[in-house]
């Protein structure tokens, strides 16, 4: 079925020029399509492919807006690495408008448009590869069942900008239902705009929390800082189950509706090592993998006081201590359903903390660990997971106590491993592989990228003709080095 080029809403822009700049992209020449997400574009009723694509590809490259667009440039600040900025905002990217669906409202930003008004000396523009490796992440995440932005094509062009070395520049479509962030708070507590603050909160209360709009004021923000710390709380916890690291974790890159945000120098883990950093600017490891649910609770504070002109201290410190038993029950049941444990008892966070620590001696491949252990049977009196365990009689100790943890379950070996095999990937989005299709890319082929994609689509299913791509990476594929250079 084809659909007619949607005319946009901006109901962002409603709030007025203190929030955001009208901005137009700045075009790129001779404009190609990257990659399009057909199945993001089927459900936002969008035509890329057929007789609107070449409107589309005009769109999404700069060179003339949608039908009702009011692009946008929006404000905010945030903490970067700890310290305070006071005035960050869209630097290079647009906020095109909104899109209705049957599932919702979905912003449409395009990344890489241009320079604005918030570009801080910058060119405005994205690059190739960082721009694949946000595409694939968002849609890796996603097929993981984890909330996250996604993107709805790549455009390129002929376009070239200066980072460490000349790069290709691309501009990307990315999706989302909010492009509020902790930061668009701290913008305007930090300069005392008040009334601000209330609107901005009474906007993401209307539009994203709306079970919360009839409550009396002096519980809706409360309630709204509260379901914001949760759903941050959640999101973190999948991150540190399926072994995913954000990298820049400041306050201008989290969402304030729980979705993974603006995609850096992440990093899925190859070997289980609890203190990776993903990202070669982070000279302290603030943003380490395993230093992601304190941080998450720092950003959280930081949101907090940008909320202080709403909602009390007192109101503040009881959301807040909510965080840790969010955080830890969601962590804990994910853990659970890994190791394919119905119910909780009390031996089993001893059993993934001394599972984590063989792990970590022995360098052992996260995501295939995990997804070995479901072929574990109760009766097995060895199994060749052992030997990727330096400590192996280690291992064989814990799997035993492992196997009788597992009779006390009430499903099959055969149903458990089932179970198992829906909730741990066999295909992630590994560097090497990233790497791989932008290499491939920046010589004007696509096909990598594209078959990559289609692995990460189904990541938890037995995709015969792609086994290669569930193999640990080789030992260059886990020195690749990635910064927040884009």
């Amino acid at each position: 079925m084809t659909h007619p080029i949607p005319n946009l809403e901006n109901h962002f822009s409603n709030l007025g020029d203190k929030f955001s700049t009208a901005v137009q992209a700045t075009a790129i020449a001779n404009p190609h399509w990257v990659i399009r997400n057909a199945s993001l574009a089927k459900d936002l009723h969008l035509d890329l492919f057929g007789q609107q694509a070449d409107s589309f590809l005009a769109a999404f490259s700069g060179a003339q807006a949608l039908p009702s667009s009011q692009p946008l440039a929006m404000v905010y600040a945030g903490h970067q690495f700890g310290h305070y900025v006071s005035q960050l905002g869209d630097g290079r990217g647009l906020l095109l408008g909104e899109i209705a669906t049957t599932k919702g409202r979905f912003d449409l930003h395009l990344k890489g448009a241009g320079p604005t008004p918030y570009s801080r000396m910058g060119d405005g523009r994205a690059v190739l590869r960082s721009s694949i490796r946000e595409y694939l992440a968002g849609e890796a995440l996603h097929a993981l069942g984890i909330a996250s932005t996604r993107s709805l094509c790549l455009t390129s062009g002929e376009l070239s900008v200066w980072r460490e070395q000349q790069e290709p520049a691309a501009m990307l479509v990315r999706v989302a239902k909010s492009h509020i962030r902790f930061g668009s708070f701290e913008y305007f507590h930090h300069t005392q705009q008040y009334p601000q603050v209330k609107q901005l909160a009474d906007f993401c209360i209307e539009h994203y929390y709306p079970a919360l709009a009839n409550q009396a004021a002096d519980q809706r923000y409360a309630n709204f800082f509260e379901q914001v710390i949760e759903r941050t709380a959640l999101m973190i916890a999948q991150w540190q189950a399926c072994g995913f690291a954000h990298g820049v974790m400041n306050t201008d890159n989290m969402s304030i509706i729980g979705d993974t945000f603006d995609f850096g120098p992440f990093g899925f883990l190859d070997d289980y090592d609890a203190g990776f950093i993903c990202n070669h600017s982070d000279h302290t490891g603030r943003y380490a993998f395993d230093a992601q649910p304190s941080i998450g609770l720092w950003n959280l504070h930081a949101l907090g006081q940008a909320l202080s002109s709403l909602i009390s201290e007192e109101q503040i410190k009881i959301g807040l201590n909510h965080y840790q038993p969010y955080i830890i029950a969601s962590y804990s049941a994910q853990m659970r359903a890994k190791l394919g444990w119905l119910e909780a008892h009390d031996e089993d966070q001893t059993l993934v903390s001394e599972l984590l620590q063989l792990m970590q001696g022995s360098k052992a491949d996260f995501c295939h660990t995990f997804r070995q252990l479901s072929t574990v049977a109760t009766d097995d009196r060895q199994h060749p997971l052992r030997d990727s365990f330096i400590n192996r009689d280690g291992f064989d100790q814990w799997l035993t106590r492992y196997q009788q943890r597992l009779k006390k379950e009430t499903r099959t070996d055969t149903e458990r491993q089932s179970a198992m095999h829906a909730v741990n990937p066999k295909y992630i989005l590994r560097n090497y592989l990233a790497q791989q299709a932008i290499s491939q890319a920046e010589q004007g082929d696509y096909t990598e990228l594209e078959r990559l994609a289609t692995v990460l689509s189904q990541p938890f299913a037995e995709q015969t003709q792609y086994e290669d791509y569930a193999k640990p990476p080789p030992d260059w594929g886990k020195r690749i080095s990635v910064s927040c250079s884009s």
